[in-house]
């Protein structure tokens, strides 16, 4: 076996991407991931159709028609209900990667998608709107948890060069999910009065699928090794996952892990937040997480229709620049997969967050002006494009991938379930605040936007340091000098550690 003569261990070998890794990540994100994005997008086309369908069912039950508060009230609670279903998802995290792990909790997570598309395939036939309102909460559920989960376990399968790249296969199948909600919401597709109750029940197909396939892939090794201690299944594991029999520098990788967090003490959820050595972790996660929806990316899909209407668009030509619009979010989430190994990740959120903030402002000027000026419609339109481009190269995609790269193993789950707690909060909240913020605050709207991404902005300039190309371990002793704090490992030190330590700049 090859030495290393510095340190005296086995040498790590450069990841490539084998059949068992890409089928991994491509049956998980379609299974899981793609469906969040669906759901996000699924209500907006059908809208019209679906609120006709409370109403009548309203009058046939009570001889009357709905009040119009109480219509808004029930159509309100059918669009927020998928992100507090979101919120519940994401507290059940920590439990269940835990208990089952995190392929079997992808398995599991299958039931909230399937029992609801049902439920909502079949709510016109049961007359019910109110089974429409608890599958939204449920199937908020099932994205609470992917949206955390995937992540966290195609993280822990990909070797540390290839994990910027296949960390962000989630989201491109999060913006492919709301592509094609979008192509079936066309009026002449599903996006009419019959074919909304099946477009809304489709979203079971993907769980279907991920639910026959996914159990012939391993479960992530760092699982097994870690947290239950199952060496032998975590070799055969990584060997299948890395197309060769020599893992024993990658092992030894983990074990350094397991050995730092077995002198620190293993965390649990509650102690995740006193955790000194976690600190400014946490803070990054938190603001990256509340800068992320906060900037106002779920106002542009929840209420594109209306956006693009105030923008001047005709009405029959909107569901066609919505389609455009989430044809441009694929393709750049595509070009981030490719540049974020080369690029890294700081640069890419700077980036995300730059042309956001630049982008809203605009819109704001645009908006304003746009009765007094003829061509201002058109600059509205392609601020919200450049919008979407620009949270697709960052500020969509790199949070989940720096989560998982900032924590160790048995941090991770609580990390990420107190980071999706307030992704889906921060989601909520937009999706309840922004239709008043439109009506009090009109085109200003925006300016608030402007404001978080600015402030994420500096923040990330002034703290989140580069993660790429460095182990879970490696990334922690980055973090030790601004936490002041000592990480502790084995007597064998860390390649590029002290580079990496003075990379990092203390507040």
């Amino acid at each position: 076996m090859e030495e290393s003569e510095a340190w005296g261990k086995p040498v790590e070998r450069t990841g490539r991407l084998t059949a068992v890794l890409a089928l991994a990540t491509l049956i998980s994100a379609f299974g899981s991931s793609f469906q969040y994005g669906y759901n996000v997008a699924a209500v907006n086309s059908p809208a019209p159709f679906m609120q006709q369908f409370y109403n009548n069912t309203y009058l046939e039950r009570y001889n009357e028609p709905m009040e119009e508060n109480l219509l808004t009230l029930l159509w309100s609670l059918s669009v927020s209900m998928y992100p507090l279903g979101g919120f519940f998802g994401s507290l059940m995290v920590a439990p269940l990667v835990n208990k089952l792990g995190r392929k079997g909790t992808l398995l599991f997570n299958n039931i909230f998608s399937i029992v609801p598309a049902v439920m909502m395939g079949v709510s016109e036939t049961a007359e019910s709107y109110e089974i429409i309102i608890v599958a939204r909460f449920i199937v908020g559920i099932c994205a609470g948890l992917s949206s955390n989960v995937v992540p966290m376990y195609l993280g822990e399968l990909s070797p540390k060069n290839l994990r910027g790249a296949i960390g962000i296969v989630p989201q491109l199948f999060i913006t492919i999910g709301i592509l094609a909600a979008q192509v079936l919401g066309i009026r002449s597709i599903l996006g009419n009065s019959t074919g909304w109750t099946l477009m809304l029940g489709l979203t079971g197909i993907p769980a279907v699928i991920e639910l026959l396939l996914l159990p012939f892939f391993p479960e992530s090794p760092r699982y097994l090794l870690i947290q239950k201690g199952d060496e032998t299944n975590s070799k055969k594991a990584l060997q299948r996952l890395r197309g060769w029999d020599d893992v024993d520098a990658e092992m030894m990788e983990m074990r350094l892990e397991d050995q730092s967090e077995r002198a620190e003490g293993h965390l649990t959820v509650l102690s995740l937040l006193s955790q000194r050595s976690l600190r400014w972790q946490l803070i990054s996660v938190v603001i990256m997480n509340m800068g992320q929806q906060l900037s106002g990316v779920n106002a542009i899909y929840y209420y594109a229709d209306s956006i693009y209407a105030s923008a001047g668009v005709r009405q029959n030509d909107i569901q066609y620049v919505t389609v455009g619009t989430g044809a441009v979010n694929v393709f750049m989430t595509v070009a981030a997969v490719f540049i974020v190994e080369s690029s890294g990740r700081r640069l890419l959120l700077l980036l995300g967050f730059g042309i956001c903030c630049g982008a809203c402002v605009l819109l704001t000027i645009a908006l304003t002006f746009q009765e007094s000026v003829t061509w201002m419609p058109y600059v509205s339109i392609a601020c919200v494009i450049v919008y979407v481009i620009g949270h697709a190269i960052g500020a969509s995609p790199i949070p989940n991938v720096v989560t998982t790269e900032m924590f160790r193993q048995s941090a991770r789950p609580a990390a990420f379930m107190v980071g999706g707690s307030v992704h889906w909060l921060s989601n909520f909240t937009v999706g309840l605040v922004f239709p008043f913020m439109e009506r009090g605050l009109g085109s200003y709207s925006f300016i608030v936007f402007a404001v978080v991404c600015l402030v994420a902005l500096i923040y990330i300039w002034l703290v989140v340091p580069e993660t790429k190309n460095k182990t879970f371990l490696e990334v922690s002793q980055m973090f030790a000098k601004r936490n002041k704090t000592e990480i502790k490992v084995s007597d064998w030190p860390l390649k590029d550690s002290t580079e990496s330590l003075e990379k990092v700049t203390t507040l």
